[in-house]
């Protein structure tokens, strides 16, 4: 991963624009990475990836609990929306 100074981002942000489509940049200010620079398509699949990530995540627990005798009713006792 390319790795640039904040204060180069700033100055050559038309370059720093064309790399990023190649791999992500890293920005770096005080000598702490404090950014990444991503294309658009990897942003997009990075985070359909989480959602699709989180909805697995969220079907696993759901079959957990029902095959545990959760039901819809006890879970909205719990939750105070009797």
């Amino acid at each position: 991963m390319r790795v640039v100074s904040a204060s180069e981002a700033k100055r050559r942000l038309g370059a720093v624009l064309d790399a990023v489509q190649r791999e992500p940049v890293t920005i770096r200010r005080q000598n702490r990475e404090v950014a990444v620079v991503l294309s658009l398509s990897d942003y997009r699949r990075l985070t359909t990836l989480n959602v699709a990530e989180f909805q697995r995540f969220c079907d696993r627990v759901s079959a957990s609990a029902r095959a545990r005798g959760l039901t819809e009713e006890t879970l909205n006792g719990l939750l105070g929306r009797d």
